[in-house]
Parts: structure tokens; sequence; C-alpha cells
């Protein structure tokens, strides 16, 4: 097992700060327009069975989890290989035992889990009011979980103008902006 203090060295050692933070942003965007494509799809059917609009949405933020680990870690497992092979070779000894061959294990590992659950979380975050959701309140489940996914939208804007050093609100609008395109094709498409 690693510890923390190791796996931040993998980090630093592989130069994956940015990756991550790019799978996560990414993978978050392609969580919530994913529920807010299937939401809008069922808001405008007027579906009133919200096990239905629970086991469609569970079974799209599955598919994003597992689609989002193993891809992200089959490439970043041979990248992390290939990269590992050629310091060996320049370096004439095997780096396996090492903290470079450490990270070239664990960082793939890493990256995998964190485009993983970046859209699986996000998704389940969104779909909060639709699970709590009880027959006679006041309030539309599909309307404030779509809610809930713009609103995450903004905030992924809002992280990303915190890693570009951007105006904070410029960010989150821009992010939001994708979120109210997305929901206007669905209305356009009725």
């Amino acid at each position: 097992m690693m510890t923390w203090r190791a796996l931040q060295q993998a980090l630093e050692i592989s130069q994956s700060d940015g990756l991550i933070r790019r799978y996560f942003v990414v993978n978050g965007f392609d969580g919530a327009l994913t529920m807010l494509g299937i939401l809008g799809g069922f808001y405008m059917s007027h579906t009133e069975d919200l096990h239905i609009v629970i086991s469609a949405c569970l079974g799209a933020a599955i598919a994003l989890f597992m689609s989002g680990l193993s891809a992200a870690y089959i490439s970043e497992a041979a990248e992390s290989q290939k990269a590992l092979a050629e310091t060996e070779q320049a370096m004439g000894k095997s780096l396996k035992d090492s903290a470079h061959g450490r990270a070239a294990r664990w960082v793939p590992w890493l990256v995998g889990a964190v485009n993983g659950l970046s859209p699986l979380v996000i998704a389940l975050i969104i779909l909060i009011p639709v699970f709590v959701h009880q027959p006679g309140m006041a309030y539309s489940p599909l309307v404030l979980s779509i809610s809930v996914g713009l609103g995450l939208m903004f905030l992924l804007g809002f992280f990303l103008s915190r890693v570009s050093q951007t105006h904070w609100l410029l960010g989150g609008v821009k992010a939001l902006s994708v979120g109210l395109l997305t929901l206007a094709i669905i209305l356009l498409l009725e």
C-alpha cells in the first residue's frame, strides 16, 4: 500500500497533477451533461415513473464510471510503462523497485480512479432530488435534478477558472452555458 507521501512523490515523478485535474473536469462534464441529457429527455416525455429515471441514470453513470476507469487505466499504464522503459534504457538498469517504478504502477490506478469516479459522483449528486423524492412533494424531482446539474456545471467552470487564474464568474458562466445549450437542443428536438 502506498502512503500519502509516496503517492505525492509518484505524482511529482510522473508529472500527473495537471492530467488528473483535466480528467476530473472532462469526465465531470461528461457525467453532468449525460445526466442533463437523460433527465431533460425524461422531462420532455413527461415521465413520472422515477424508478425508470433512476434505472436509466444509474445505468449511464455506471457505464461512465467503467469507461473512465478502464480507458484511463489502460492508456496511462501503457504510457507509464513506456516512459519507465525509456528511463531504464537510458540509465542501463531496472527501476522496478524504485520510486519511478512505483509511480509507473500506481499513477495509472489513481488516474483511472479519478477518471471513473468523477462522472459517477457528479451523476449521483445530480440524482439526489430524484432519490429523495416522495409522492406528494411539491417540487418536480426532474427539474430540481436538472437545476443541481446546472449548478455543478457552474462549479466545474469555477474550478477551471481557479486553475487558469481567470475570473471565477466567467469560468462558471462558460460551463453553465454548455449545460443550458445542451438542454436547449433537447427542447428543440422534442
